[in-house]
């Protein structure tokens, strides 16, 4: 199980009541929901293994210099770094859920839930790298829509959806991802591209929706295809929609780098078997439950855990 740990504490810091605090009033409500997630998740989907994949880049510039709109909506401030190419963004978190980030990482870690990321990549890039390589199946538990590309029933990966709600779940398969959006998972991230994606700052190709994305990838295939057939006086492609790939076309030669993830990162060795604690990490665990208040679902995240051991 891959958890795109980022969407999943910001979906439990708007879940769950910032009035939940610890002794000390540091407020703990994306703790708690976070907790209470992963202990739904592992009971529902059980894995043998469990991996907490991290942004320590959350917009790289990479993929910044590629499409400068990546993501700008989120950017907070421009910070100068005497050791960087460019100023470095700083990421829009609310401070009530910033506080809480390293909370989040010592339970994760208190728990034998191994933290995994990649120096100039997102947990996406770590998330696409460990799903291709991994010789077990795989659940990828994510809010975000570019991961579908990762779908892929021949590997048995799976991405469980909670862009719905954790209350409505979905679990995408091929049928299921094709049903959903008429696209095969080979064929997403292209979709993604063509569409665009407001959430990302991705400006897609103007008049050029979903529906219509759907359409040409289910005549030519793929976007190289659909851009040689603008391209093509001869092709069949409808005299309004060729005009707009063609001047999209920029656009369209840069933004597959930009959506795809990164399949190939080097990561380093780590263990994400769910064992048994050991004593001295149940004592840690007890120290950090009273710490911040949350002994309620840490003994049932604890539980959910121990009955997978």
């Amino acid at each position: 199980m891959l958890l795109d740990t980022a969407a999943l504490y910001f979906r439990a810091f708007y879940g769950v009541p910032d009035t939940v605090r610890a002794p000390n009033g540091q407020p703990v409500n994306a703790v708690r929901g976070l907790l209470d997630i992963i202990t739904r998740l592992v009971t529902e989907f059980p894995p043998t293994e469990i991996v907490a994949c991290w942004d320590d880049d959350w917009r790289p510039q990479w993929r910044v210099d590629l499409i400068p709109t990546y993501k700008t909506h989120r950017v907070a401030a421009l910070v100068e770094s005497p050791a960087a190419d460019a100023p470095t963004a700083t990421e829009d978190v609310p401070e009530l859920l910033s506080s809480q980030v390293p909370i989040i990482r010592e339970l994760l870690a208190a728990l034998g839930i191994p933290v995994i990321g990649s120096p100039r990549h997102e947990a996406d890039d770590v998330i696409g790298t460990l799903a291709s390589h991994a010789d077990i199946p795989v659940d990828v538990v994510t809010g975000d829509r570019d991961l579908f590309q990762l779908v892929d029933d021949s590997r048995t990966v799976r991405v469980i959806y909670t862009g719905r709600g954790m209350a409505r779940l979905e679990t995408l398969t091929d049928a299921a991802l094709i049903a959903k959006t008429g696209v095969s998972p080979a064929q997403y991230a292209d979709f993604a591209a063509l569409r665009g994606d407001a959430s990302d700052g991705l400006p897609g190709v103007a008049g050029i929706g979903e529906k219509t994305a759907a359409t040409l990838l289910a005549d030519f295939g793929d976007l190289d295809g659909i851009v040689a057939a603008a391209a093509d006086p001869a092709s069949a492609l409808a005299a309004g929609v060729r005009g707009k790939i063609t001047a999209a076309v920029d656009y369209l030669a840069v933004a597959p780098t930009v959506v795809n993830v990164v399949r190939d990162l080097s990561l380093p060795t780590f263990d994400a078997r769910i064992r048994p604690s050991t004593p001295e990490q149940d004592a840690e665990l007890e120290r950090l439950s009273a710490e911040w208040g949350l002994t309620t679902s840490m003994k049932r995240a604890r539980a959910a855990l121990l009955g997978l051991a």
